[in-house]
């Protein structure tokens, strides 16, 4: 899909469908006299997603005119603004429209509007048919223009960055929807270095041997049962003027099939158990677009990618590990396998001199209990940071809660036989799980994200297609892009 932006009169923009949003309760100005009847009738009532088409519109060469709902005024953000202009391009590409145009202006044609809208649309345009082999009926958008009144560098820039940010979180989601016969460690590193090829990234990849070599058991352990080989992805992104000492380490669960090993799964639901790795793809996706929009420091992302399977060799209950910092484990679930892969990888990348530390796993099911579908779970002991990842993500639009992590809770976490546990049991689930990964961030300022409930959607959103959302791409962005020491 092409992406344009447009300065002339959007009377005179020529296209399929303009999108106009419309809030609750308020008609749109440009159209209340000419569109008198539409409005009288009752028909728009600007409710958020509603989808009201005017054909031949007077006044405008565009065809089609969509009146599409934003809801109340007052809480129009850009992030309300994001997901209608999603809604409202899959509402017309249902209708086999191919050119389609939004028009931005007044309180909502800034450059954070402008980059919201063209996020919405590309991520709206997804869709995850792959493998469908009938490609008789899929509808395809070739150009989303914005017009926007004044136009000028600042909006134009915008609007790449909506293009770029929009087609790596696209690129996460694409890697998430593979299944674990076509994506395993080894294709999810050679994806890596793909990527890292086109965009101008550094990247190395650990294999068994290094990994051994390293010492590195606890990620071992949790690959051991499995005929894949493991494989820890490094993707080096260096600034040419790095501003200040800090290091941005990311680091991504990447377990490309979770059976749950000798802990197996129950058998409802573990076809999604692919998208395991949704945090090292966004880590992947992340690094795409921080290549292209270059922020002032340096990042560095480490995506541990392992298959946890119950085979003949695979990691028992009561195993003991020992870890690359030293730290011996007792595995009281190999259901629990997250936190052992991202152990050895949070030490490496500690390593590797990352002055901050953030990771993202789908880890619990604990943190779906308790904040469902709607927020990812932030945990952290450096305040400033936590500060500075849930203001990105505010900025960015996705929702995240701080959660506690006391140390009262790490008692659960004591074993008679080695330094901790794997699992601290049932109360306090993803709180334990994080306090289990700070034992290996150690000082360094860190927070940890589950993104166990916001990875995936059950069911299609008005702006988004069923299954992956590469979350956590658009927060790991503009962290780095508006990072100041």
């Amino acid at each position: 899909m092409q992406i344009h932006l447009e300065q002339t009169p959007v009377e005179s923009l020529e296209c399929d469908a303009l999108i106009a949003v419309t809030f609750e309760g308020k008609p749109n100005d440009r159209f209340k006299d000419s569109l008198s009847d539409v409005y009288g009738s009752g028909e728009v009532a600007g409710k958020i997603f509603e989808m009201t088409l005017v054909h031949h519109p007077q006044g405008f060469k565009a065809r089609r005119l969509l009146l599409a709902g934003a809801g109340p005024a007052e809480k129009f953000t850009s992030a309300e603004l994001r997901r209608v202009s999603g809604a409202a391009l899959r509402h017309l590409k249902s209708r086999s429209l191919r050119n389609i145009g939004i028009w931005l202006e007044g309180s909502c044609g800034g450059p954070e509007h402008v980059q919201a809208a063209v996020e919405g649309a590309v991520l709206g345009d997804y869709e995850p048919d792959r493998y469908k082999s009938d490609k008789k009926d899929v509808k395809v958008v070739d150009h989303f223009t914005v017009a926007a009144p004044g136009g000028g560098a600042a909006l134009n820039q915008a609007a790449e960055r909506g293009r770029v940010i929009g087609e790596a979180q696209n690129s996460a989601r694409e890697l998430s929807t593979e299944p674990a016969n076509k994506l395993t460690p080894t294709s999810m590193a050679e994806s890596a270095r793909q990527t890292a090829a086109a965009y101008g990234l550094e990247c190395e990849v650990l294999d068994q041997d290094r990994m051994r070599q390293l010492g590195m058991g606890s990620l071992l352990g949790v690959a051991q049962g499995s005929a894949e080989p493991p494989a820890l992805i490094v993707l080096r992104y260096r600034p040419a003027n790095a501003k200040g000492a800090a290091h941005l380490g990311l680091v991504g669960k990447g377990v490309t099939f979770d059976t749950g090993g000798i802990s197996i799964k129950p058998a409802d639901g573990m076809e999604k158990m692919k998208y395991d790795m949704s945090g090292g793809a966004a880590m992947i996706g992340t690094m795409r677009a921080l290549a292209q929009l270059k922020p002032p420091i340096p990042v560095t992302a480490l995506i541990p990618a392992v298959e946890n399977m119950p085979g003949s060799r695979a990691q028992r209950p009561g195993d003991i590990v020992t870890s690359l910092s030293g730290k011996t484990i007792e595995v009281i679930n190999t259901d629990a396998e997250g936190r052992l892969i991202l152990a050895d990888a949070l030490t490496y990348a500690r390593r590797l001199g990352c002055t901050h530390l953030v990771d993202a796993a789908t880890l619990t099911g604990a943190i779906v209990v308790a904040l469902g579908h709607v927020n990812t779970g932030a945990f952290g002991t450096d305040d400033r940071l936590v500060e500075r990842v849930l203001e990105a993500a505010h900025a960015a639009g996705e929702k995240m809660w701080r959660m506690p992590l006391d140390d009262d809770y790490k008692e659960q976490l004591k074993s008679p036989f080695a330094d901790m546990a794997n699992v601290g049991g049932r109360p306090g689930g993803s709180i334990t799980a994080a306090l289990f990964l700070n034992e290996f961030a150690e000082k360094t300022p860190w927070v940890h994200l589950d993104i166990a409930g916001t990875a995936w959607l059950d069911e299609a959103k008005p702006y988004m297609s069923k299954g992956p959302v590469g979350v956590g791409v658009r927060t790991f962005v503009s962290l780095a892009m508006n990072w100041s020491d």
